[in-house]
């Protein structure tokens, strides 16, 4: 920016005002400036300013009150017995004004007899800031080297001004101005008030280019950081003005240019202009475009001689008539440069000599390897660990001292320790020379950050409705790289305790061990009708037990985890609603009864043990376990259940992912997954002897909120729906058929899960301004897919243990998918009109059971709020069959996500 365009903020006078009798009384100002000093009092004279007024015959100081006399007189030149003149006095008055202790100085002349009178400045008794709300007193105070108990001075204030409009300007605040006052106190004290009008931020309103011919304005634009304030930005910190991002602009402009082949691209001229009422900048660049060229004659050439030139040109991506991209000749120096550092040379000099022509317009290139020693690694420092032990990050590197450099080593060792997230994001490895030229030191700067935590929340979930819970958490245990949790968790349908603790790298070998012992309680409920405010309760599910884990690694990207879980369930109903006769004593005593409850809740209660084995093998490249941005994953897990218990299947899982880094901050990934559960058991029946299915209702996949959004939770798949009936009559009070009775009430909704599902993602996260991410605020837009099937239509019996009939409701003929089931008043078996059941009429539907793909397309943000993590998601489902159950929002504050 032009000096003639920085603007010098406005300071006022300094005030001074005395309070007397509670009133204010404005107090003229006694003091010059330093530059115009007050001229002495002399007599008249027209003699020369040089000339000899004549002999000092004394000297006396008047006014002082802090200082002594002598102390006054030691900062001139006058001494008592030595001639003195005009010019000398005006000298003496320039001497005392620049000590700054002197508010005013005047010097009379009686005859040699001289007076100096002074005016001390005042004391600070202390520094006041009004006005600032924006920039808080912890970022200003730093700035005011003004202090209580030091001498006033004009100087000092205009300097404490400049600084704090400086501060403001670094805000982006241009329009702020700063008014300093005195307030006069007794014994010449004063306060120093800093009257702080901070004005709103300077936005840029306008961005203008000019010699631009071949790319739109709006295409230049989008390549700057700097972006012109509108209303759809609020959330964008580049609409501020900032003076060092004007030099970074230009340079992205140079880099866009040069990527489309411009080599002779400049700016010739960036200015930025305030506006006259100071609120935003209009900035104009104006460029010079220049001729665009193509790529010449590439090559390779190495001083190497485990790196073959030729070879390595045949790698090149660059081609002779392609369009120069100056992009693509950084990436390629990287690359090779990476090249060399995998076969040890970690030095390598990668040098492009250009050969430019402008009669053609070609641009050649001839990449130099010069010749370097191979390097071996001299030692691995680690630094800023102040917790973490060093062998923790140790054992994450994949080089040791004394081994052969390799650049990819390094970075997988980077990708490693910052997996472990003990650490800021980041991080780097310093690659410096060692001791010799073949020695190299690789330097990790670490900077810890807080990896416990405590958490005592209350929430709302979509789906458990009120939500407390409390957790405690080391992920770096002692700083042994262990982890200890612990946690409780009490909703309106769930509660569980839980402790775990895992040792990463068990007696300092590559085998990780841990442990868990949990208690949960889950109340599964079911909607009625189409509202996810009206729900009953379902089956009681009570779960303790304990799991043991081992991990060790094969390879780099290969792991093995192996497991042994052991549970004790027991599977309850409410008596009262769902027994035949809970208070009875005949053969349908303390009978569940399938009229009631359905036969799928009747064949899932009781108490069961449940021991299996289990292992998952593990195929991981992410960068980051935690938030990867680029590789992929997967994972093949199988558990056999049948090692003892009275429970016996086999689960088979797989899992893949995989990420992609895309540029300015986009992340886009995509996940899918898949499972199967088969059963060790032989044909089950229930106490009527009936076939049941064999997986039982606990232990089948379950599809919805939130692994599929835009569905409710169980949402997807296979599922019963019952509707209470009516008797409808003709004329004569004749029963002549049934009907649905309206109202959610009426409908109960149960979902039965399947023995096999499969389900995919795709996600691309959009990265937002700075201001948006110190907010913590993770929006992305996404697609769901999956579905959930493959169990038998549950086949409902009475408590007599005789079949109830499916009838159709009209007719009292047999029907197929859609039924009535009820029996008589001595609950015989009947498939006609005479319905007396206590219980009610009703008619039920099984849906769901079909592998066809639920698709659903949302967006949704993350947001690490002050008072916990917060999810939103908007999700419409484009593929549903009959019977899923769709929502459009979901969100969740309070709890993990």
């Amino acid at each position: 920016m032009n000096s003639s365009m920085r603007q010098r903020p406005v300071v006022a006078a300094l005030l001074a005002t005395t309070m007397i009798a509670g009133l204010p009384i404005a107090a003229m100002a006694q003091s010059a400036p330093a530059s115009a000093p007050a001229a002495a009092s002399t007599a008249p004279a027209v003699t020369p300013a040089g000339a000899p007024l004549g002999t000092i015959g004394s000297i006396t100081v008047t006014g002082t009150q802090r200082l002594e006399p002598d102390t006054v007189l030691s900062y001139t030149k006058l001494r008592q017995g030595q001639p003195f003149s005009q010019e000398s006095l005006d000298q003496a008055l320039r001497d005392l004004y620049e000590t700054e202790l002197f508010a005013d100085v005047q010097i009379r002349n009686d005859n040699g007899a001289l007076t100096v009178q002074v005016k001390e400045n005042p004391v600070i008794n202390r520094i006041v800031l009004e006005g600032n709300k924006r920039l808080k007193e912890d970022k200003i105070r730093p700035e005011i080297k003004l202090a209580p108990r030091q001498i006033y001075t004009r100087s000092k204030v205009r300097a404490d001004v400049a600084r704090i409009i400086e501060l403001y300007r670094r805000q982006g605040r241009f329009a702020a101005t700063i008014e300093p006052k005195m307030v006069q106190l007794d014994q010449n004290r004063v306060d120093i008030v800093f009257e702080i009008s901070e004005g709103p931020k300077s936005k840029v309103r306008q961005i203008n280019i000019i010699g631009n011919e071949k790319f739109k304005d709006g295409e230049l634009r989008s390549q700057m950081v700097t972006k012109q304030s509108r209303w759809f930005r609020i959330f964008s910190s580049g609409t501020s003005y900032d003076p060092d991002r004007l030099a970074y602009d230009q340079q992205k402009l140079r880099q866009f240019y040069l990527t489309e082949g411009y080599a002779d691209f400049r700016v010739i001229s960036a200015v930025a202009e305030l506006t006259p009422d100071k609120q935003d900048f209009i900035i104009t660049y104006v460029v010079e475009e220049g001729d665009r060229y193509k790529f010449g004659d590439v090559k390779v050439e190495s001083d190497i001689r485990d790196l073959s030139g030729e070879a390595l040109t045949k790698t090149l991506p660059m081609k002779k008539g392609d369009w120069y991209n100056a992009k693509q000749v950084e990436d390629t120096v990287d690359t090779l440069s990476e090249t060399a550092g995998l076969f040890g040379y970690a030095f390598a000099d990668v040098s492009p000599d250009f050969n430019r022509s402008k009669e053609d317009l070609t641009m050649g290139i001839n990449f130099r390897i010069g010749n370097a020693p191979r390097v071996y690694v001299e030692r691995v420092d680690i630094n800023g660990n102040t917790l973490t032990q060093d062998k923790v990050v140790r054992r994450e590197f994949r080089l040791a001292e004394g081994d052969a450099f390799n650049s990819f080593l390094v970075k997988r060792s980077k990708d490693r320790i910052n997996s472990l997230g003990f650490f800021q994001e980041k991080l780097d490895i310093e690659q410096k020379p060692g001791s010799a030229p073949d020695r190299i030191v690789l330097e990790t700067n670490v900077q810890e950050k807080s990896t416990g935590e405590l958490s005592l929340s209350a929430g709302y979930s979509s789906l458990e409705r009120f939500i407390v819970s409390a957790s405690i958490t080391q992920r770096n245990f002692r700083g042994k790289g262990q982890e200890l949790r612990t946690s409780v968790n009490y909703s309106a349908y769930s509660k569980s305790v839980e402790v775990g603790f895992t040792e990463p790298y068990f007696m300092d070998k590559n085998i990780a061990i841990g442990g868990d012992i949990y208690r949960r309680d889950l109340n599964s409920f079911r909607f009625l009708g189409n509202s996810t405010n009206d729900r009953d309760t379902t089956y009681e599910q009570t779960t303790t037990g304990f799991q043991l884990r081992a991990g060790l690694s094969v390879t780099e990207y290969i792991s093995l985890a192996l497991r042994y879980s052991l549970n004790f369930d027991n599977v309850t109903l409410d008596r009262a609603t769902y027994y035949s006769d809970p208070d009875g004593a005949g053969p349908l005593a303390e009978r569940c009864d399938p009229l009631l409850a359905g036969r799928y809740l009747c064949d899932a209660i009781g108490k069961r043990t449940t021991s299996s084995i289990g292992y998952s093998l593990i195929y991981d490249t992410r960068d980051n376990r935690i938030r990867p941005t680029r590789g992929n994953n997967v994972v093949l897990s199988q558990d056999f259940a049948g090692l003892g218990g009275s429970v016996r299947y086999v689960r088979t899982r797989v899992n893949a992912g995989k990420y992609w880094a895309l540029g300015s901050g986009f992340i886009f990934s995509v996940t899918g997954e898949g499972g199967y559960i088969h059963s060790l058991e032989g044909q089950r029946t229930d106490p009527d002897g009936f076939p049941t299915e064999r997986i039982r209702l606990v232990d089948r996949f379950f599809l919805g909120e939130p692994q599929i959004r835009g569905f409710n939770i169980r949402g997807v798949g296979p599922r019963v729906k019952r509707y209470f009936l009516q008797a409808t009559t003709d004329s004569n009070g004749a029963t002549t058929g049934y009907e649905r009775v309206n109202g959610n009430q009426n409908v109960s909704d149960d979902a039965l899960g399947g023995r096999i599902y499969y389900m995919s993602r795709a996600e691309l996260e959009i990265p937002l301004g700075s201001g948006a991410r110190e907010m913590g605020l993770r929006p992305s837009i996404y697609v769901d897919a999956g579905a959930v099937a493959g169990i038998k239509d549950p086949v409902l019996v009475n408590g007599t243990g005789s079949f109830a009939g499916y009838c159709d409701p009209t007719t009292a003929a047999p029907t197929g998918s859609t039924r009535v089931r009820a029996t008589g008043s001595a609950r015989a078996p009947v498939c006609g009109t005479n319905f007396s059941f206590a219980g009610g009429n009703f008619e039920e539907e099984y849906l769901g059971d079909t592998l066809k793909p639920r698709v659903s397309v949302g967006f949704g943000v993350n947001w690490n709020s002050p008072f916990g993590p917060f999810r939103i998601d908007i999700a419409k489902a484009l593929l549903k069959e009959p019977g899923d159950d769709t929502k459009l929002i979901t969100f969740n504050v309070g709890t993990q996500f």
